[in-house]
């Protein structure tokens, strides 16, 4: 298993990750080492699938051509 360093860590939020692991009942690193699992695996799958639906959803609809409002932003 691969190894991970994090320095500087704002002592509010170590604080609280401390307090969130206690509640729990399990050690500081094993629930650091939960949040970065399921925020890898939560970053992976949701896009896809949210993408997915987007496209589902938007399927057989006329959209207007967005050149004229981005250029009109952007001489702003």
């Amino acid at each position: 298993m691969a190894q991970v360093v994090i320095r500087n860590i704002d002592e509010d939020a170590m604080r609280r990750l401390k307090s969130r692991a206690a509640r729990k009942g399990v050690s500081l690193e094993r629930e650091l080492r939960t949040i970065l699992t399921e925020a890898a695996r939560a970053d992976r799958t949701g896009f896809g699938e949210r993408a997915a639906a987007f496209r589902r959803k938007l399927a057989g609809r006329r959209h207007s051509d967005s050149t004229r409002l981005i250029r009109k932003d952007r001489d702003r």
